[in-house]
C-alpha cells in the first residue's frame, strides 16, 4: 500500500491510495514506540484495538507493582474509542494526526467524560462540563485519551509530585527519587512507556523539569502561542500546557494539533500570525549548523552538582561538533536584580474561582475560601494555600499588578534586557541544564535542587525547550534547556532535534519492559 501526505490546515492526514491491507500477522513493539512506528503498523494491519491493549496492559503490569503510582484513572472508554478508529480507518482507508495515539493526560486538563481533579481532594470526582481546548484537539486528531495521571495538588510543587487524592509518584528511573513536579505523573508514565504523548502543564517548571528528570522532551510555548481553556489554573498569567514525549519529532507533531488561537483564550490571538503551518519541518539532523548559542552559566550558582555541571559542558562540546557556535558564556546586565524582582504574584484565588464557577452547579467547592475555610488541602500545603488565599483584590488592581507581560513592567524589563542580550550578541538561543543538580530522594525538600526552568521562562513568557542530555553515573537523568525568542518555537524544535539525532541520549529506565506482541491481524472481515 503506498502512502501519501495529504495537508490541510490545522490538520494533517497519512492517507492511502488503496483500501486496507489484507489479514496479516504483524507485531508491534510499545517499547520507545513512536507515533511514526505506530501509524506504520497501523498501515500494515495492526488493530488500534490491540495497540490500546498492550498500554493498558503495561500500565497494569508497572504502575502499581513497581511503586510508580503515576496513573490515577484508566479510561473505561478507551477500547471502544479504539474500536471507532479502527472502524473509521477501515471505512476511510486513511489516518488522523495522531490515529490511535495513546495519551497520558495530567489531572488538570477537562475531560467530559472523566473526572478532573488537579490533585486535589477539593475536586474528588469533579467532571467538568466540557473538554479543555487542547483534549478537543487532540481527540479531533485521532488520539486517544487512555489514563490520567497523578500531579502535585493544585500545581503548588515544582520539586515532588504528590496529590491529595492519589498520593506520591515516583521516578522511574530510581523509585527511591522525585520525577519533579508538578507533572511528574506524566513524565513517569511515559517514560515508562504508559502511552506515546504526555500533556502536563507549566507554570515555572512543571513541564520541563519532568521532563529533564525523566529524559523526556518538553515545551514550554509563548505565553499566546496554546491555550489554557480547559486546564485548572495556578497563575494565569504564566500558565502553559503542552506536550511530554519520548522524541523531539512526536513532541513537534503533537504541536501541530494543540497550537493556534483559541477564542475562550484571548491571549492566543497572538498565534493567529505567528504559527507555523508544520513544526515537523524544522526537523533536520543539520539543525545546529551556524546556530549561535549564549551559555548562561549565571543561571546557576556554586551549589550545583559537578557531575550534572560536566555533563552539561560536554553537550556543549557536542553542539559545537553539530555545527553550533557557542559562546561561553554570555551575562544578562543586571540579571540578578531581574530575576528576583519578578517573584510570583498570587492570583490563585481569582483564577481559580473564575475555573470553579465555569464548572456550575455541579462544582464540589464554590471557592477557594470554602476550600480554606474547610481545610481541604494536605496538609502539607498550608503555607501555600495561605499565600494562595492572602491576595483578595482583581490581580489588575494589585501593586504592582499581577498580569502579563506587557501590563507588568518588572516582567517587561526582564524581557527587554534578555533580547538586548541575545541581540548584542546575535544569539539564537540560549543554553543551559534545566536543573543543575540531579533529582532528590523522595522526602528531601533542603538538599540543592537546582531547578533553573523557573528563573526566566515564566516571567518573560518566552519558550523553552528540554532534551536529554544524559545520565549520571548512577543512571539518573539530565535535561538540557534552549530558550528562545517569543514565538520561535521552530528554532527550539530545530535545535533540540539536531541535538538529539547527534546524541540520542534518551534510552528507557529498567524493568519496564513491554512483550513484543501479534498485534491482530488486519481489518475484520
Amino acid at each position: 500500500m503506498k502512502n501519501y501526505l495529504l495537508i490541510i490546515p490545522g490538520l494533517f492526514f497519512l492517507a492511502s491510495c488503496s483500501s486496507l491491507p489484507p489479514k496479516s500477522n504483524t507485531s508491534f513493539d510499545i517499547n520507545e514506540a513512536t507515533l511514526t512506528s505506530l501509524h506504520h503498523a497501523i498501515a500494515n494491519g495492526t488493530r488500534c484495538e490491540s495497540v490500546t491493549k498492550s498500554y493498558l496492559d503495561q500500565i497494569k503490569k508497572y504502575d502499581k507493582s513497581k511503586n510508580v503510582n503515576a496513573i490515577i484513572l484508566i479510561n473505561p472508554n478507551a477500547i471502544k474509542r479504539a474500536k471507532e478508529l479502527d472502524e473509521r480507518f477501515q471505512n476511510r482507508g486513511k489516518q488522523l494526526a495522531l490515529q490511535c495515539a495513546p495519551v497520558i493526560l495530567k489531572d488538570n486538563f477537562d475531560t467530559a467524560d472523566l473526572p478532573t481533579e488537579a490533585g486535589a481532594i477539593a475536586l474528588k470526582g469533579s467532571i467538568p462540563p466540557d473538554d479543555g481546548f487542547m483534549v478537543k484537539k487532540l481527540r479531533e486528531a485521532g488520539a486517544i485519551i487512555i489514563a490520567k495521571s497523578n500531579m502535585a495538588e493544585w500545581a503548588f510543587s515544582p520539586y515532588e509530585t504528590i496529590s491529595s487524592t492519589h498520593g506520591t509518584t515516583t521516578n522511574v528511573y530510581d523509585v527511591t527519587r522525585v520525577p519533579a513536579g508538578s507533572s511528574g505523573g506524566t513524565a513517569s508514565a511515559i517514560a515508562a512507556n504508559f502511552g506515546i504523548i504526555g500533556m502536563g502543564s507549566d507554570t515555572g517548571n512543571s513541564i520541563r523539569g519532568p521532563a529533564s528528570h525523566l529524559s523526556l522532551v518538553g515545551i514550554r510555548s509563548t505565553i499566546g502561542m496554546t491555550s489554557r481553556d480547559g486546564i485548572v489554573p495556578l497563575l494565569l498569567n504564566r500558565d502553559i500546557g503542552g506536550p511530554l514525549t519520548r522524541t523531539v519529532e512526536d513532541a513537534a507533531k503533537t504541536f501541530n494539533i494543540i497550537a493556534g488561537y483559541d477564542p475562550a483564550d484571548p491571549t492566543t490571538k497572538a498565534a493567529k500570525n505567528t504559527i507555523k503551518k508544520d513544526y515537523t519541518q524544522y526537523l533536520k539532523k543539520t539543525g545546529l549548523k551556524n546556530a549561535r548559542l549564549g551559555v548562561l552559566r549565571q543561571i546557576y550558582d556554586d551549589t550545583a552538582d559537578p557531575e550534572v555541571i560536566a555533563i552539561f559542558n560536554q553537550s556543549l562540546v557536542d553542539l559545537q561538533k553539530a555545527g553550533a557556535r557557542i559562546i561561553d558564556a554570555i551575562e544578562i546586565p543586571d540579571f540578578d536584580k531581574l530575576k528576583t524582582a519578578t517573584g510570583f504574584c498570587s492570583r490563585f484565588r481569582y483564577d481559580l474561582d473564575n475555573y470553579l464557577a465555569s464548572l456550575g452547579e455541579a462544582a464540589p467547592v464554590k471557592n477557594l475560601q470554602e476550600i480554606i475555610d474547610k481545610k481541604i488541602y494536605r496538609k502539607e500545603n498550608a503555607g501555600a494555600m495561605k499565600w494562595a488565599g492572602s491576595v483578595t483584590v482583581k490581580p489588575e488592581e494589585q501593586s504592582p499588578p499581577c498580569v502579563d507581560v506587557k501590563g507588568d513592567l518588572r516582567r517587561k524589563q526582564f524581557l527587554d534586557a534578555v533580547l538586548a542580550t541575545m541581540e548584542k550578541h546575535q544569539l539564537d538561543a540560549f543554553v543551559y541544564p534545566s536543573w543543575s543538580n540531579p533529582p532528590r530522594k523522595i522526602g528531601d525538600l533542603t538538599s540543592p535542587h537546582g531547578n533553573n526552568s523557573p528563573v526566566i521562562a515564566p516571567h518573560t513568557g518566552q519558550p523553552a525547550i528540554t532534551v536529554p542530555m544524559g545520565f549520571t553515573q548512577t543512571g539518573l537523568p539530565t535535561g538540557l534547556q534552549f530558550l528562545a525568542a517569543p514565538f520561535k518555537e521552530h528554532v527550539l524544535f530545530q535545535f533540540a532535534y539536531a541535538y538529539e539525532q547527534a546524541t540520542k541520549h534518551r534510552k528507557p529506565p529498567k524493568g519496564f519492559e513491554a512483550m513484543s506482541q501479534q498485534m491482530n491481524e488486519g481489518t475484520s472481515e
